[in-house]
Order: structure tokens, then C-alpha cells, then sequence
């Protein structure tokens, strides 16, 4: 792990690759062992990446107060600036979507391309699902087991099994603290881009599965519907965590965005 401070908190990230740079924001509750090695090492030959996590999660600094998806954004910010870059292609998927989305608004002089994943836009045409309450309530019963079954089956598709195991040792991985998931699902509970979306001016790509349970794929257009140009593309039948059901597809669509 390396770290970088901003504002105060250090944050833990990996940088490996070489090439472009690419900024990557996971979700809640997710750290940055979950881009997994199918994705990273497709992207690595073209990159030079930077996955982090959160603040309150692993080695990242406290996260004791409560605060909202532009809070985060000016994390990451913090972040391209501090590992020396001027700006960079972002990839955030889930809240690192919406954190993505507040990136693109705050500061768009980073934001090379935006590329948005599995996420919405809040506002009165945000689609959120029970799915997702219930994967937070299940977490904060603190029970491990049930905790892991329940965010299994919600984060994948009916068709892509036998890979319990594999997430259950990523999810164990690093410490995530069942209060810095519930402060993220605030977080975004209270996300709403719906009416600055319009303004984002970088090159968009939102991916989003048709069969994801946590944000339905209703969010994902309607993500795309809003920003102006944004291209959607829809990976048929493939759950919240799309790029373990389908890394090679998904590095390919970030290659051919950002040329």
C-alpha cells in the first residue's frame, strides 16, 4: 500500500501500470482489493492506476463524522493531486459513482473521461431497491456469515455462482467498520445530481447490468439520459458487481472511452 494525505486524512492506495492515468472509486462497503486481479491486470498494460479506499476504511484515515458524496469527491480530488497528476481518466461505480458524478461537477479540470458504474442520480426519478437496506441491515447485525450470504446474493446475478468463497475472503480482506458503511449509505441516500447532470461536460460512459438488484438498471438510464453525449451500455443479465461477471468486457469499454 502506498498513502496520500488530503486535508488532514491519509489515504491507503495501490498504483500499478503504466500509461494514461486512471482513477478508480469503489462503492459501499467495498475496498480496493474488490477491482479484483481479472480487471486490474487487463487495465494495467494501458494505465497507470490508482485504486483507493475510502476514508474510515482499512488504512484510510477517520471517518467519524457524517458527510456527503461532494465530501468524498474532494477525496478523491485530493488524491489525483497528491499522487502528482493533473488530471485522470475516473471510473467509480456504486456510491464511487456517485462520488464520480460530484467529481465531474466539483472539479471538472481532473476529469479526463467519466466513466459511471452501477450508480444513480438520486433526485424523484432514483430507483433505489429494498436490496440494498437489506444488505446494510444485514451488516449491521454484525453476524460475518449472514452478513457475507446476503451482499453474495445481492451483488451478482442468479447465473454467476460457485464464487462465493472468492468473495467472501476479498470481502474479509480489509477491515470495513459496519459505522463508516452505515455514514456511506447516508451518503448516498442523500445523493441527488439529478439536476446539475446536465452540466457535466467530460466524455461519459455509464455500464450498468440489467439484472442488478442493488441499483436497478433504471438508474443507469436514466444516468445517461441526463448527462449530455453519454454513451449506456447495458451488460445483458449481469448483477451490481459487473466487472467480476464480465472484466474482459468491461476493461474494453474503458480502453475504447478513453481513446
Amino acid at each position: 500500500m502506498e498513502f496520500a494525505e488530503v486535508d488532514g486524512r491519509r489515504f491507503a492506495y495501490i498504483r500499478r501500470g503504466q500509461g494514461e492515468p486512471l482513477l478508480l472509486i469503489q462503492g459501499m462497503g467495498a475496498h480496493h482489493q474488490f477491482w479484483g486481479e481479472d480487471l486490474l491486470s487487463a487495465l494495467e498494460q494501458h494505465y497507470d492506476i490508482v485504486a483507493f479506499d475510502h476514508r474510515g476504511i482499512g488504512e484510510s484515515g477517520w471517518a467519524a463524522e457524517p458527510f456527503n458524496t461532494a465530501d468524498l469527491a474532494a477525496d478523491a480530488a485530493g488524491i489525483i493531486k497528491a499522487v502528482g497528476w493533473r488530471d485522470a481518466h475516473v471510473f467509480g461505480i456504486s456510491l464511487g459513482g456517485m462520488v464520480a458524478q460530484e467529481l465531474a461537477l466539483g472539479f471538472p479540470e481532473l476529469v479526463r473521461t467519466l466513466t459511471i458504474g452501477g450508480s444513480w442520480a438520486g433526485g424523484p426519478d432514483g430507483v433505489m431497491s429494498e436490496t440494498a437496506l437489506r444488505v446494510v441491515t444485514a451488516m449491521a447485525t454484525k453476524d460475518i456469515g449472514h452478513s457475507l450470504r446476503t451482499g453474495y446474493e445481492a451483488n451478482f446475478s442468479a447465473g454467476f455462482t460457485g464464487h462465493f468463497d472468492r468473495y467472501a475472503a476479498v470481502a474479509l480482506a480489509v477491515r470495513v467498520p459496519v459505522k463508516v458503511v452505515q455514514l456511506q449509505w447516508e451518503a448516498g441516500n442523500n445523493h441527488d445530481t439529478s439536476e446539475r447532470l446536465p452540466t457535466i461536460t467530460a466524455p461519459t460512459l455509464v455500464i450498468h447490468g440489467t439484472a442488478d438488484a442493488m441499483l436497478p438498471v433504471a438508474n443507469g438510464k436514466h444516468i445517461a439520459g441526463l448527462i449530455p453525449g453519454a454513451r449506456l451500455e447495458l451488460l445483458p443479465d449481469v448483477g451490481h458487481l459487473f466487472w467480476w461477471e464480465d472484466p474482459a468486457r468491461v476493461a474494453s469499454l474503458l480502453l475504447e472511452h478513453a481513446r
